[in-house]
Parts: C-alpha cells; sequence; structure tokens
C-alpha cells in the first residue's frame, strides 16, 4: 500500500539574542526539552552537504522554487560514529525528510567514490536512491554546517521549537567527522535562528510567543544555501 508523504510546516526567524533569550524563557515555561539534550540544555549539530556537478540544490534554493530537495549525511554533539544520512525535501513551503543510519563503513564508501558498490550492498531505499544520484548526478560533499541547539517539544501535538545559534560553515569537508577544521560564521555576532515546526496548526498560545510585535520577521532561512554564499565570497 502506498504511504502519501508527510509535510510539514517551518517557521523560520531570525533573531537577536536578547529577545531569543526571552522567548527560550517562556518556551520553557510551556514546552518541554528535547529529550536527547544534553545537561547543559543544548546540542550540537553537524552536517556534511551533498550537491551535484551544477550545484542544483544550491540554484533550486536561489531560484525559490516552490519544489527542491537536498542531502546530507549528519550527526550529534561528540558522536561522528553515530551517523545519519538525511533527504529533505520542500513543497510550497512545507518539509519532508526521510532518513536512515549510516554506518561508518558506509560514509567511507561513500567519501571514497564507491556508490556504486554500496548500492548492491544495501536494503535501504533512501541509501539507494542517493547512491543512483551519486553515480549518475556527481552528488559530492560540498560544505560543512555547524551550530548550537536547543530544542523545546510538545509531543502530542508533534510541535517542536529549536533554536540555532552559532551557525557556521567550512568547506574542509574532508575533515567533518575529524572536527578541527576552520569554520566561518553565518550571521552577523548576536545573530541566531528560531524554527517552529509543526503540521497543521501551530497553537495559538504558541503563535502569541514569536509575532512580529517582538522584532522577529519570517524567513526562508537556508543554512546550506547560505554556507555555500559565504563560501564562494572568501575565494
Amino acid at each position: 500500500m502506498k504511504i502519501d508523504k508527510v509535510y510539514r510546516n517551518e517557521w523560520k526567524y531570525i533573531c537577536g539574542a536578547a529577545p531569543l533569550a526571552v522567548l527560550e524563557r517562556r518556551l520553557a515555561a510551556v514546552l518541554e526539552k528535547d529529550i536527547h539534550s544534553a545537561p547543559s540544555g543544548n546540542y550540537e549539530i553537524h552536517s556534511l552537504y551533498f550537491d551535484d556537478y551544477q550545484d542544483i540544490c544550491a540554484k533550486e534554493n536561489e531560484a525559490g522554487l516552490p519544489r527542491r530537495f537536498k542531502y546530507r549525511i549528519r550527526y550529534y554533539g561528540a558522536c561522528p560514529e553515530q551517523l545519519r544520512l538525511e533527504y529533505k525535501e520542500k513543497l510550497y513551503g512545507r518539509c519532508h525528510k526521510e532518513s536512515c543510519v549510516l554506518t561508518s563503513e558506509q560514509y567511507q564508501e561513500i567519501i571514497e567514490g564507491n556508490a556504486r558498490e554500496l548500492f548492491w550492498k544495501t536494503e535501504h531505499p533512501l541509501l539507494k536512491r542517493f547512491c543512483v544520484d551519486v553515480m549518475t548526478r556527481m552528488f559530492v560533499p560540498k560544505a560543512i554546517v555547524d551550530y548550537e541547539r536547543t530544542a523545546y517539544v510538545e509531543p502530542i501535538a508533534n510541535i517542536r521549537i529549536t533554536l540555532d545559534r552559532n551557525i557556521s560553515v567550512s568547506g574542509d569537508t574532508v575533515r567533518f567527522l575529524d572536527g578541527g577544521y576552520q569554520r566561518f560564521p553565518l550571521l552577523p555576532k548576536g545573530q541566531h535562528v528560531l524554527e517552529a515546526k509543526f503540521d497543521y496548526v501551530l497553537p495559538q498560545y504558541l503563535k502569541r510567543l514569536i509575532p512580529d510585535r517582538n522584532g522577529l520577521v519570517q524567513t526562508a532561512f537556508s543554512k546550506y544555501y547560505l554556507g555555500r554564499v559565504a563560501l564562494q565570497s572568501l575565494t
């Protein structure tokens, strides 16, 4: 039986440090912290983004096409041995995400150009699809994006509000798992990103926390695209 894709709303805002701190206190009073949060309340996210030989993912984002996608490999905190391959698709402002666990051996096969061999070894449809795109469209690593995230959730309604701080980019993709690469900030100092993710309707009590009167303006913020722009400006 065919299962339709689920697309979620994803509202993004650029936010200064002071209003973000106020919002966080309000969110903490009505929502739960994400179960994956460290004792400090936040956690680090490291993402390696891929694009094809024409940079189609970046170009479709720049053009604002209503339907576009991207691939990334991600790990959290200081655990590069726990990798996930993710496919994120956007359709008229709503997002759909698929993911699968990626072993360190599978990661090495991708990086070393052995996608054809990996295609026949894996049974996961997402990894197979990615291998096909690597082989036919020459998808390769393009940028690393790092940031610190604090996440609040309302599990019953499947609502997730995230606060992303200290967003940076690096072009040193071969050192993704090793760390120690040079990073460049994506936003001016003191600027961060707030995201509200939900299926259908954001409850009024949450909507009141992030209106324009708090100095927040909704934006189409792509960490990958802005990271590529930042890297190009450095060359």
